[in-house]
């Protein structure tokens, strides 16, 4: 199973939010998009579905940006996932009507990869944002190909030699 793009740039976007709770400015999308070298009109896309989900907060203007609506210990994985990915059928005989396999009657795989779904989803559900994100005070080693970013434990991108 693999998440979506939209399923990771949303995660990202939350993380980032949430490891830049403590400093006095909000994130704007643009500092997101220049960190992780993602679409800028892609990320205003997620913003604006995480904001009409009650998970983040957005202020327009100058001195605007993105802020978490929710504490990051009240944000679950597993929540956020199911709202941005739109199927969790693995193969065609989890939906009834598309399902054409003719071993299907006697086939345990659809049970044995239903168990995996289910564990994928109850691992995610026992974590909150706040566990995906460093202490404040933590400190992370930043590989050599990238130097560290304004905020903690968010790795920014070198510009590109041209």
């Amino acid at each position: 199973m693999r998440l979506t793009q939209w399923s990771d740039y949303t995660l990202r976007v939350l993380m980032y939010c949430a490891a830049s709770q403590g400093r006095g400015r909000p994130v704007t999308i643009t500092e997101i998009a220049s960190s992780h070298a993602i679409s800028r009109s892609h990320l205003t896309k997620i913003v604006q579905e995480l904001g009409a989900q009650g998970l983040l907060e957005t202020t327009r203007g100058r001195g605007g940006g993105i802020r978490l609506l929710k504490s990051a210990n009240q944000i679950n994985l597993g929540q956020v996932v199911r709202s941005t990915e739109t199927d969790f059928k693995m193969v065609e005989c989890f939906d009834p009507a598309l399902n054409q396999c003719g071993l299907s009657r006697n086939c345990k795989l659809k049970s044995v990869l239903q168990q995996a779904t289910d564990r994928f989803l109850a691992a995610l559900d026992a974590v909150t944002l706040e566990d995906l994100v460093p202490a404040a005070d933590a400190q992370v080693r930043m590989p050599k190909s990238r130097k560290p970013h304004p905020v903690a434990g968010i790795p920014a991108l070198r510009p590109a030699h041209r």
